[in-house]
């Protein structure tokens, strides 16, 4: 993201890149006021809307959410007003650890330790799975049961998405890797009733954790959406995660958005960060949803979940060599 931010506001193209005409790296047209870059003469009143009206530009094409930018402008507004710069490297640092505070600020958020919280918490702990299709829930239920199987708790999964037999047998191949059981019903079985039954298993077991997997919906389907508010009825859960892919942009935020608003949820995880350059969705989801994120996937093996480190996302957003 920042060596975009720096090419769009230096009138210079990233180091290693070659933009295509007309995308968020190439320098302004000749004859514009920005043509010899609005950082290489430093930063006066007159000139600060300039810059923030750039950055804004890059920022939408990242995939922001309106409303983050408009708090970044309000942060940079703030940071830099005033500020007296007399060269280029001056001002472009200056206006990098400003969008460096206030992305940290965004991405920072109190958080949940899900195995520290199953460890000490009430048993059995139960975390609810909701999401569209599509993300990897799925798969991420069976790296977050093997990261608590790891840590030393017994883990049980429920199959809760009875809308696909291929779900149910997913989850069995996952459950049989990793020595996990999977509660399960038939296709077309009521999803509420088999998160009922597997919460009654680990009572009887004494299983730390129970994992529900939910059929994945739309954010718009009221049916589905219903049926989520059942479960949450049936089996109140420690924990509702959502579970987005970073790779959608703008429509992973919005999935979050609503499903806040009518399922209420505790934290999210993020799939296929490791693919996404951008950064955008990361971003916004935390920020519209006020919700922590809890762990972010890197990969496809079950070790590839990892919990979610704002300065690591920070470093990886400002990297000079990226263009994105």
């Amino acid at each position: 993201m920042w060596a975009a931010i720096k090419a769009r506001l230096t009138g210079r193209p990233p180091a290693n890149t070659t933009p295509e005409p007309g995308s968020s790296a190439t320098p302004p047209a000749a004859g514009s006021p920005f043509t010899e870059g609005l950082l290489s003469r430093g930063i006066d009143e007159a000139r600060l809307d300039d810059v923030l009206d750039e950055l804004e530009i890059v920022l939408l094409q990242s995939d922001v959410a309106l409303p983050v930018v408009e708090k970044i402008r309000r942060d940079l507004r703030k940071g830099l007003q005033g500020k007296r710069l007399r060269w280029g490297a001056d001002v472009a640092e200056a206006v990098r650890t400003s969008l460096e505070a206030s992305v940290r600020s965004i991405l920072t958020q109190p958080t949940v330790d899900i195995v520290e919280a199953a460890r000490s918490g009430k048993k059995p702990y139960i975390v609810l799975f909701v999401g569209v299709n599509g993300t990897g829930k799925t798969t991420t239920v069976a790296k977050l049961a093997m990261r608590l199987r790891d840590a030393g708790l017994s883990v049980v999964i429920a199959a809760g998405d009875t809308f696909r037999a291929g779900a149910i047998e997913q989850l069995l191949v996952h459950g049989e890797r990793l020595g996990i059981r999977v509660i399960r019903q038939q296709e077309g079985s009521d999803p509420a009733a088999v998160a009922f039954d597997a919460v009654e298993h680990a009572k009887a077991k004494k299983v730390d954790v129970v994992l529900i997997d939910t059929a994945g919906r739309q954010h718009t389907n009221e049916n589905l959406i219903a049926e989520a508010q059942k479960i949450r009825r049936v089996v109140p859960p420690s924990l509702t995660v959502f579970v987005g892919d970073a790779l959608s942009g703008n429509d992973v935020v919005e999935q979050a958005k609503l499903f806040q608003q009518s399922l209420g949820i505790d934290g999210l995880i993020l799939t296929k960060l490791d693919a996404d350059a951008k950064g955008g969705a990361a971003l916004s989801a935390t920020f519209v949803t006020g919700r922590p994120i809890l762990y972010v996937g890197l990969g496809q093996g079950y070790g590839d979940l990892a919990p979610f480190d704002p300065d690591w996302m920070v470093k990886r957003l400002f990297a000079e060599g990226t263009a994105a």
